[in-house]
């Protein structure tokens, strides 16, 4: 039986401050993070604001400058990138906010409408960034990609099919089955196109861009925790849910991400950059799906592979919920990028 799940009430005069639960259950609606049903709810809320920056504060003269002195294949590469990660950050900006309305934790749903914000920003680094480097035209026409590649229609459909299920029919397993989906988004599809931009500015190319992407990275694996723990707590508040029916498909819906994401890989990458063997992506993608599908509380899919073979790409190593610096795994706080605080010193 596919349980209902109920939209959280705008306001409700007979419940406590404190949810009753994470979903299907009451709240007055009334938020005090002094007063939560959730511990990590308040310290995720602090780091997500920590984090807060805006594209435009990032000086991209020198990637202009660098741009032209780029091979074709890599302007190409480039350019396919941004156009898949506006198309998933926008979709990501409009799920977010459904699954927030049935959160009955203001906590959450709050935790969620940040998230939403910080999505929205990523998009605007993304035009920021062609609009930087590529006329109006152009930038119009890369923002179309997503609508004529069909690898990329074939990947981004595996996503935006589990996340309409839920949107078209809203039950407590699509909501479950869609963050599944979420964490492929925003903890897997991602990582192939990252390691792109992090292998430029390791030789000294499109270093502002790169710190853009950093500083997505680095929202992303907040945005990955939040999830997970829904997820996790979902279950756990929810004793007659079926848990190993949802730890199963986990396991199996990244197998078969992880086939998409190597597809896309070869696709935008192959063997054409010395400095991302195709080889080593591939298991660096297996390793990755591995990762989430623990957080998820499921097996790892792909066991062999226990360590992260693209050593270099120090920026995707695991923090505690973006509380280290990506680059140098120190405590920081919110720092505005100038012309003498680039990439390398982050």
């Amino acid at each position: 039986m596919n349980e209902t799940i109920q939209k959280r009430k705008l306001v409700d005069h007979q419940a406590p401050n404190v949810s009753t639960g994470i979903i299907n259950g009451r709240s007055s609606n009334v938020l005090n993070w002094d007063d939560t049903r959730y511990s990590w709810a308040y310290p995720m809320y602090k780091n997500m604001l920590a984090n807060f920056w805006i594209p435009n504060e990032i000086n991209m003269s020198n990637d202009l400058k660098q741009w032209g002195t780029l091979s074709d294949q890599e302007q190409a590469t480039f350019k396919k990138i941004i156009g898949l990660l506006a198309f998933l950050d926008s979709i990501q900006t409009d799920y977010s906010g459904k699954i927030a309305d049935y959160l009955t934790d203001s906590s959450l749903s709050a935790l969620m409408q940040v998230l939403a914000f910080q999505e929205v920003v990523h998009n605007q680094s993304y035009s920021y960034v062609l609009s930087t480097l590529v006329d109006q035209g152009e930038q119009e026409e890369i923002f179309e990609y997503w609508k004529h590649d069909d690898v990329l229609i074939e990947r981004n459909q595996f996503i935006t099919d589990g996340y309409q299920a839920f949107a078209d029919d809203p039950s407590v397993e699509t909501f479950l089955k869609s963050i599944v989906y979420d964490v492929v988004l925003e903890g897997l599809f991602f990582y192939a196109g990252f390691a792109f931009f992090y292998n430029l500015a390791r030789n000294n190319k499109m270093v502002s861009t790169s710190t853009m992407i950093n500083y997505i990275n680095r929202d992303e694996q907040i945005h990955v925790s939040l999830f997970c723990r829904i997820f996790n707590e979902t279950l756990n508040e929810n004793p007659q849910l079926d848990e190993e029916k949802y730890r199963q498909f986990v396991k199996s819906t990244f197998e078969e991400a992880v086939e998409l994401e190597i597809k896309w890989a070869h696709h935008i990458i192959g063997d054409r950059f010395p400095g991302i063997p195709i080889g080593d992506l591939e298991d660096y993608i297996r390793f990755m799906a591995n990762k989430r599908c623990r957080l998820l509380g499921a097996e790892k899919p792909f066991p062999e592979y226990n360590e992260n073979p693209l050593k270099w790409i120090k920026a995707y190593q695991e923090v505690d919920e973006g509380k280290s610096d990506f680059f140098e795994q120190k405590s920081r706080q919110y720092t505005k990028v100038s012309e003498t605080n680039g990439f390398d010193e982050l």
